[in-house]
């Protein structure tokens, strides 16, 4: 295992219907809760160094199937990451097999170590269809994550869902890539 990862895509999309469920690979509520703990500070005669977030994607790591792979992309200002969940086509229903990655994430941010910290929740959709659909969707789809969460035991108070369209793609390159459809978590403090 490679420790010290800065930005996690998980879960990939199942690109053709002859993937399994097992071919997902659920990160674990640990891995998230280092993903989203916030930068820690240390004073050194007088001086304070900061933790930062890496701003390549060598410093990167992903998580996804095995046949799969994903671009990265450099990580942001606030400790996050994003999870590529599988909704169906036009819909903001969570499904099945992105459950157990869910239930990781709802135990992180129960953990000790992320307890008093708040959360945006953004969704973000691909380029395809109008950036209105596009627009609405991604909220539905914050909103459905968010619910998830709640549901397991998050506080609504401690909770944003916020939609993004397809405003912030992961891949510019491709705008149509699967990794575009995404939600991201961001620790707000």
């Amino acid at each position: 295992m490679i420790s010290g990862f800065k930005t996690v895509l998980l879960l990939s999309f199942l690109l053709c219907p002859a993937y399994s469920v097992a071919q997902i690979v659920a990160p674990t509520a640990e891995q998230m809760i280092e993903q989203l703990k916030a930068p820690r500070t240390r004073g050194l005669r007088n001086l304070s160094v900061e933790a930062t977030v890496p701003r390549t994607a060598s410093d990167s790591i992903a998580v996804t199937s095995a046949d799969a792979p994903m671009p990265l992309v450099a990580g942001p200002e606030k400790p996050s990451l994003s999870l590529l969940i599988q909704f169906d086509f036009n819909s903001a229903r969570v499904r099945p097999e992105n459950q157990q990655a869910l239930a990781n994430l709802s135990q992180a941010l129960l953990s000790q170590e992320l307890a008093h910290s708040n959360f945006l929740i953004e969704g973000h959709t691909d380029a395809k269809g109008h950036s209105d659909q596009n627009q609405k969707l991604s909220q539905l789809r914050a909103n459905a994550v968010s619910d998830f969460l709640k549901k397991w035991g998050v506080a609504d108070v401690r909770l944003v869902a916020t939609g993004k369209g397809a405003s912030e793609l992961a891949n510019t390159s491709d705008p149509f890539a699967p990794e575009n459809r995404r939600v991201r978590i961001v620790n707000l403090d």
